[in-house]
């Protein structure tokens, strides 16, 4: 199986140090609608892993997510492809949750849900803590210059990380 896992926020849409709480600041990046479908119609499977602290900071509820990653589904179906699994952590960051990265929780529901191992499975993310949760099951850790990513760029990275400006270049990398 062909598996990438993406993390959202910074990856695929923009983000935003005051969070995603309206179908209205989802804002998708382009070039990463057109990165998920063009791997898809290759025969990968694109799944998502995302934090969603905000939930349980009361800023949007389950339905708000839902009608995000809807719309998420939607724009890459457009395009003729498909989106895969997306989980996701509700919990705060003093929650003490094994699910929020970089505790790997989500990747390790990502694998039983495909019957899959991680070890070398791309995980693409933005900050520390994506890249953090991608080496606790022997992921391949992927960084994108978008969202948050110029900033964990300017911090030491884990030995063996890629590095690529958006998810366009992850998926011309790995369709080339």
């Amino acid at each position: 199986m062909k598996l990438l896992i993406l993390d959202r926020d910074g990856v695929i849409n923009e983000d935003s140090d005051a969070y995603i709480k309206t179908l209205d600041e989802w804002i998708p990046i382009p070039s990463s609608i057109t990165a998920i479908a063009r791997l898809s119609q290759a025969g990968w499977t694109v799944a998502v892993a995302t934090n969603q602290s905000g939930i349980a900071r009361g800023y949007y509820d389950m339905a708000t997510l839902e009608s995000m990653h809807a719309r998420l589904r939607q724009l890459v179906a457009e395009q003729g492809g498909e989106v895969g699994l997306i989980v996701h952590c509700p919990h705060g960051p003093d929650d003490g949750c094994d699910c929020r990265k970089p505790k790997p929780g989500m990747l390790q529901q990502i694998a039983a849900h495909y019957a899959t191992e991680l070890a070398g499975i791309w995980f693409v993310g933005d900050s520390s803590g994506d890249l953090q949760a991608a080496l606790a099951v022997d992921c391949q850790p992927v960084l994108v210059k978008t969202g948050k990513g110029e900033r964990t760029l300017a911090k030491p990275l884990p030995p063996g990380t890629l590095v690529f400006d958006d998810l366009a270049a992850v998926a011309d990398q790995l369709l080339s």
